[in-house]
């Protein structure tokens, strides 16, 4: 009776088209992170209860999104786009404010952010448009690619939302870069070199004079010297930085980490959670979130590698290197070695509407898995 329910199991678990290893890897992790959110949070339950509500949505809505074919995002991939488009728009006349930005919208009933559904809309948009032919793309798809990339990343800087609109800029360059695209403006590679190089040079310059704002530019001089401002914008990273030095190998133990449970280390309960792990988990806590972020990376690019079309290996292929970009860019915020940014810990920070963005992710990775793609679009 028991080898029956086991194989009735598996036989249910089959319709749910889920990639067993990969889903199980994400609930190690998503566990993981539980059980850090309740140290860093002084042992609320009332946080864990509200997490566990936001993982809930999450995995309903990766399980949803895992029974949609890949081919049929392709095929309303322009549809996605233009409505993402015109929440950004309506974003800017009519969204709501805080903190000094306008990110939202507020229905009456939830109130959401657009830029998040961007993180997925804008690979499935690029990977379509590059898909279309062969690869190597033509220059007009690669074009056309560039053209919305730079549309999308304008609109939610105007919120301003610099971090998050590279972030999603990212995503997309990700996809033109898994495409196999050659840039050769000249025929001499020096050449080339030293062009691209007076052109980010360039680019930097007028970003820093004319582009950034102070409080941005105050960021990138904070991470150079935290130091000059100790108690203002260089605390996070002071603070951040002696929880981690302080957590040795074994750390300091569950909810004994000074920095954290005494609030000398700000938002350790979301953007600065990595250093909690550090300080009370020590070299060896570390060591294993990054092994399980190893193996989930892994597993993600062997499914997209393994797929039987082009649209499919550029999109779960972008997925799984944006979902990375955000693993590297937390770490490196926390470690004081790029600037302060809100981007949480990928299933560890205290957060819903990231998280549901990311199992979304997730979900079109296994949908790519577990569907058979039609011979026609095969390429």
């Amino acid at each position: 009776m028991r080898f029956f329910s086991i194989a009735q199991l598996r036989h249910y678990w089959h319709y749910f088209k889920m990639d067993t290893p990969l889903f199980l890897l994400i609930i190690t992790l998503s566990s993981f992170g539980l059980i850090v959110l309740y140290s860093a949070s002084a042992g609320s339950m009332l946080t864990i209860y509200k997490q566990a509500f936001h993982f809930s949505l999450a995995i309903s809505a990766m399980l949803i999104i895992a029974q949609i074919p890949p081919y049929v995002l392709r095929r309303f991939s322009p549809f996605l786009m233009l409505f993402g488009i015109f929440l950004l728009i309506l974003v800017l006349f009519f969204g709501s404010s805080s903190g000094g930005a306008q990110r939202w919208l507020d229905l009456g009933f939830v109130r959401f952010q657009p830029s998040e559904i961007m993180k997925v809309i804008v690979p499935i948009a690029i990977a379509s448009i590059l898909s279309e032919k062969t690869l190597p793309p033509k220059p007009m798809p690669v074009f056309l690619s560039i053209i919305s990339i730079a549309v999308i990343v304008l609109l939610i800087a105007r919120q301003p939302d610099l971090g998050t609109s590279l972030l999603i800029g990212a995503s997309g360059i990700y996809v033109l870069f898994f495409s196999g695209i050659r840039i050769q403006i000249l025929k001499n590679n020096w050449l080339n070199i030293s062009l691209i190089g007076s052109f980010i040079v360039g680019s930097g310059y007028i970003a820093w004079n004319y582009l950034l704002m102070a409080y941005q530019k105050k960021r990138i001089m904070t991470l150079i010297d935290p130091s000059s401002d100790p108690l203002g914008s260089g605390y996070h990273i002071i603070q951040s930085k002696i929880a981690i030095g302080s957590g040795g190998i074994f750390g300091k133990g569950l909810e004994q980490g000074s920095q954290s449970q005494l609030n000398f280390l700000p938002e350790h309960a979301t953007d600065f959670i990595f250093a909690v792990v550090a300080e009370e988990l020590g070299f060896i806590g570390v060591l294993f979130l990054l092994t399980l972020y190893g193996l989930i990376i892994y597993r993600a690019f062997v499914i997209s590698f393994q797929s039987e079309d082009n649209f499919s290996k550029l999109l779960g292929a972008s997925l799984t290197l944006t979902f990375f970009t955000y693993i590297f860019v937390n770490i490196g915020m926390v470690s004081g070695l790029l600037p302060v940014v809100g981007v949480p810990l990928p299933l560890v920070s205290y957060g819903g509407s990231s998280l549901i963005t990311l199992m979304s992710s997730f979900g079109i990775i296994m949908a790519i898995r577990k569907h058979k793609t039609p011979r026609y679009l095969q390429q």
